[in-house]
């Protein structure tokens, strides 16, 4: 890798497009961006970079990026008066001892997370701040991926193979809800796939750009994928087209799972889907017969409705009745929040010190009416957009507007800011700061190129100031933003690594990750197994086994 030119800064795009995560050059003169453009040298896009990246330029020197704190005194209007650090910090203080820390809460967004998202240390950070000061932590993972997330965990089968592998092994690949427009950088790899000859199935409700690169394509009904899924499960079963072995040695329920699986026939699954009951049939003995074979499950829009944790749920007993997890090729392909086998991080959070406490469970439905009924009374919105992410907007924004105090930490005014905001504090922008961020495979170190514009503060030295005027002993322990990273790069997957050994190595730094998930196929359940039958399921009075739930007669059905 050629040394850069002086003016050249090697980083990241400051999007969040997990797996996909995009090398980015900034040229810089007289301490002002000129452009940004792709990096060759980046292993994971080597050189690519959308429009989404190319016009994050456009943020600085932006007319209406906020660059001072700001208070207005009467919530509503539009009559903001700009205000220092010290008074503004002061204020959300004060609301927050007259609330209690109980009624405190701290919602971060994705806006936190440009610099350092699949290390995600500011989100760390601020659960940190919450476990040491007491106040809720209302988690953004449910706004994404977190319905889905939870249905692979009750399985035990969270972990993903890499792009890398997908590209080499496997011989058929399933594109459940998954669209290579948005994983750009698995869509060369999709491509070295078709060219060796391998299948590719897109299962979605649309056609896609992924569905026109498809062997086959199926178009499902909007919130039916369990129901295909549990077809699938009907066809591989009864025809004995699973692996004995693998099954036997390596998953628990099995037995239960083929009594519930008695009546999901293709042809109750056709009236449900859409899907005429030959296909489903089809498909059923392709993905069985077909090794290895991989399935890439959609990032977020399949685990948007009601019942999508049981999609997940479904969609993971699949790989395992065919014997394709802890094989290459097989398993599951990149997906957003997906990681692979032995991937992690430093871990800073101090849960071990979490002050007892009356905590809202991280749903949103659960969050809304811990804010309408007034539990929380002091919101710090940082890097989000409450009402632009949740379920139910009109009565979180009656919610909202009832609680004593919101400050929104940002780059720029979003709706939630405009309308419910009393103070604005302004938030560095990615090439203002030091930052990491971490692809399934890579390490990418993210070095400062610009002066924070204006009184722009990092987050850090917000919850700083805020824990210090609280009396939050410990909360920040670290000599710099410097020492933190290192804090969370401290982990085997890592090397480990640092920031200086990161910046010695032109700031890049291989993961030491295998390229297949489960090799030890050790799966994260409490018997080891993957579970067709969750007895965690069960004991927190959910179906223990994956289910459809029809609702199709609701107003409202997603």
């Amino acid at each position: 890798m050629d040394p850069l030119p002086k003016n050249i800064v090697r980083t990241m795009c400051p999007m969040n497009c997990h797996p996909t995560l995009c090398g980015m050059l900034a040229e810089v003169e007289d301490g002002k961006l000129i452009k940004v453009n792709g990096d060759k040298d980046n292993p994971d896009s080597q050189g690519f970079l959308c429009v989404r990246g190319q016009a994050s330029q456009e943020i600085f020197d932006n007319s209406k990026r906020i660059l001072h704190p700001l208070i207005r005194d009467q919530r509503g209007e539009d009559t903001w008066r700009r205000a220092s650090w010290n008074e503004a910090l002061d204020l959300i203080v004060r609301n927050m001892e007259k609330v209690g820390h109980e009624a405190v809460a701290i919602c971060p967004g994705h806006g936190t997370a440009a610099n350092n998202f699949g290390l995600m240390f500011n989100v760390q950070l601020m659960q940190r701040f919450a476990n040491l000061y007491g106040c809720q932590f209302l988690s953004g993972v449910m706004v994404c991926w977190g319905l889905g997330g939870f249905g692979l965990a009750l399985t035990g089968t969270m972990e993903t193979n890499t792009k890398e592998d997908m590209a080499e092994n496997a011989e058929m690949i399933v594109m459940w809800g998954a669209n290579i427009a948005s994983q750009p950088n698995t869509a060369r790899h999709l491509v070295a796939v078709k060219k060796r000859g391998a299948k590719i199935v897109s299962i979605d409700v649309r056609r896609t750009e992924t569905t026109a690169q498809s062997d086959d394509v199926f178009l499902i009904r909007p919130g039916t994928d369990t129901a295909l899924a549990l077809a699938l499960m009907h066809v591989i079963i009864n025809e004995n087209l699973y692996d004995g072995d693998f099954v036997t040695e390596h998953t628990s329920g099995f037995e239960e799972l083929s009594d519930h699986i008695r009546d999901f026939t293709p042809a109750w699954a056709a009236k449900i889907t859409g899907i005429d009951a030959n296909r489903i049939e089809a498909l059923a003995r392709q993905y069985a017969a077909t090794g290895p074979a991989m399935i890439l499950l959609g990032g977020s829009s399949m685990i948007k409705g009601s019942n999508t944790w049981h999609a997940a749920r479904a969609i993971a007993c699949l790989p395992a009745l065919t014997g394709n997890f802890g094989v290459a090729g097989g398993g599951f392909g990149p997906r957003h929040g997906g990681a692979g086998h032995g991937r992690g991080s430093g871990n800073i959070m101090a849960f071990d010190q979490r002050l007892p406490g009356n905590y809202v469970a991280d749903q949103m439905s659960e969050i809304t009416d811990a804010i309408c009924d007034g539990r929380i009374r002091v919101l710090l919105m940082m890097g989000s957009n409450m009402l632009s992410s949740y379920a139910d907007s009109g009565r979180l924004a009656d919610g909202i507007d009832g609680t004593d105090l919101v400050v929104s930490f940002d780059l720029f005014m979003n709706e939630t800011a405009r309308r419910f905001a009393d103070i604005i504090l302004p938030a560095t922008a990615w090439l203002e700061e030091l930052g990491c961020k971490a692809t399934n495979t890579h390490l990418y170190l993210m070095e400062p190129a610009l002066t924070p514009a204006g009184e722009a503060r990092p987050m850090h030295d917000v919850l700083i100031g805020l824990a210090e005027r609280l009396g939050v002993e410990s909360f920040y322990p670290w000599a710099s933003q410097e020492e933190l990273i290192d804090a969370v790069l401290d982990h085997p997957s890592t090397g480990p690594a640092t920031v200086a050994s990161l910046r010695a190595s032109g700031g890049i730094g291989r993961l030491k990750v295998p390229d297949v998930a489960y090799p030890t196929h050790q799966y994260q359940t409490p018997s080891g197994k993957v579970e067709f039958f969750s007895s965690r399921a069960e004991q927190i009075g959910l179906p223990s086994l994956p289910v459809y739930d029809d609702r199709s007669d609701l107003s409202y059905p997603l």
